[in-house]
């Protein structure tokens, strides 16, 4: 605090800093024409930095008050800055690679022009040994195929053919279906060795992220689950000989009623604090994504891989389909009896789907609540690596119409004026609307 009977401060500093004055609302950067400023209430004294430190508190600000006529400063105070530079980062600009940005992190907002990081729902299958899609795990897996890579048609159902893209199962690591989120830190070492650097994720968000880390290695078993779930927190400790920490983030639930699909993490740096007391944070930077929804394909297209049930006494119906199926040049694959049970109606288990990211786009396959003959299909026939796999369950017993012959999205419409390019979905109903 000012001597008790100052009235007036002058403040100077070394080159690496600059200086304003704001005074009466307005701000005056130094040096100026006036040497003195009056210590009155609001007058505030702003710094900036533009270059690292190379040492701690290699630049200076020195404050010196003064009496009302005195020539000789009644005191003086000296403030040691370091400049660092830490910085959480994403593919805010939605290009497909992380990079520095002027967008603000912290916001999302929808459209072409829009900007905010996009998060994808890590619920395929990259180990066929698994028993479960990777969103319900905390490894890191990786599909290591042998031979050459090949693509395979994704699964589209008769008696209601789907289309979809494509996709590549082999060599195909868990990490490219997560996004990057980079943490940067520069400056002094002996900063960041004397101070706590703290990654850390809302409490209401933790349950809907999962957050790996390999510090140094590339070696897949080397990544470990740092953040989500019952871990908030994780304290990151930079490297002297790196600047950058690569984390990979998935999702773990898609966007729903109860969940907006905005997740934030923040990066803070702490002081470390005299023995007994808290921790002060310095600094905190936010960055937001948003888990990308599941998106409906529209049965208007054209079909890829057709699917059928062979069950008792359809034999004639099932080669007719498969006359079709070669007519179209489509792959046919049957459903024998064993795994059907007897249960003819696929198109009532199961929707097409995918969900798309700038860095990745994966189908993925929606599981009806109904359960019956086919429910294990999905799960045992078509998810794998890079098709994905989500189930909903109803909250009060199924009926006829959780069947989902009764959910249907239309081609790209406009309606009064609005465009929908992705369609709008249909959903049966037991009375008109």
């Amino acid at each position: 605090s000012a001597p008790k009977d100052a009235v007036a401060f002058h403040v100077q500093g070394t080159p690496g800093v600059k200086l304003y004055v704001v005074h009466e609302t307005q701000s005056v950067k130094l040096p100026s024409s006036v040497c003195r400023w009056p210590l009155a209430a609001g007058a505030e004294v702003l710094l900036a930095m533009d270059a690292l430190s190379k040492d701690v508190g290699d630049e200076k600000v020195r404050i010196s008050y003064f009496r009302e006529a005195g020539g000789v400063p009644v005191g003086r105070a000296m403030l040691y800055l370091t400049c660092v530079d830490v910085s959480l980062d994403t593919d805010a600009s939605r290009s497909g690679a992380v990079s520095r940005t002027l967008l603000d992190k912290a916001t999302w907002t929808w459209g072409p022009d829009g900007h905010g990081a996009i998060l994808l729902v890590n619920c395929d299958r990259d180990d066929p040994k698994a028993e479960t899609p990777d969103n319900r795990d905390t490894a890191v897996r990786s599909y290591a195929g042998t031979g050459t890579s090949h693509t395979r048609n994704p699964t589209f159902l008769c008696f209601s053919p789907r289309i979809f893209l494509s996709y590549t199962p082999f060599s195909t690591p868990d990490l490219k279906d997560m996004s990057q989120m980079v943490l940067r830190t520069r400056g002094p070492h002996t900063i960041f060795a004397g101070h706590r650097l703290l990654l850390h994720v809302d409490f209401g968000d933790a349950d809907k992220v999962g957050v790996f880390y390999g510090g140094n290695s590339v070696a897949l078993e080397e990544y470990k689950h740092v953040l989500g779930g019952s871990k908030l927190t994780y304290a990151v400790k930079p490297s002297r000989h790196q600047e950058e920490s690569i984390f990979y983030v998935e999702g773990l639930a898609f966007p729903d009623v109860g969940f907006s699909g905005l997740v934030a993490f923040h990066v803070t740096l702490l002081e470390s604090p005299e023995k007994g007391l808290l921790e002060t944070p310095i600094f905190t930077n936010t960055v937001v994504f948003r888990v990308a929804p599941w998106i409906m394909t529209p049965n208007t297209a054209a079909p890829l891989e057709v699917f059928v049930c062979s069950v008792d006494n359809n034999e004639d119906f099932v080669a007719s389909v498969g006359a079709l199926a070669e007519k179209a040049k489509c792959p046919l694959t049957i459903c024998p009896l064993l795994e059907n049970r007897q249960d003819r109606w696929i198109q009532d288990e199961v929707e097409f789907g995918y969900v798309q990211a700038p860095h990745k786009t994966f189908p993925v396959v929606f599981d009806s609540p109904r359960d019956r003959g086919l429910k294990d299909f999905p799960v045992k026939s078509i998810l794998g690596p890079d098709f994905g796999y989500v189930a909903r369950q109803a909250p009060e017993g199924t009926s006829s119409l959780d069947s989902f012959g009764n959910l249907e999205v239309s081609p790209a419409v406009t309606v009064r004026g609005k465009e929908y390019p992705l369609g709008r979905i249909l959903i049966g109903s037991s009375f008109p609307r």
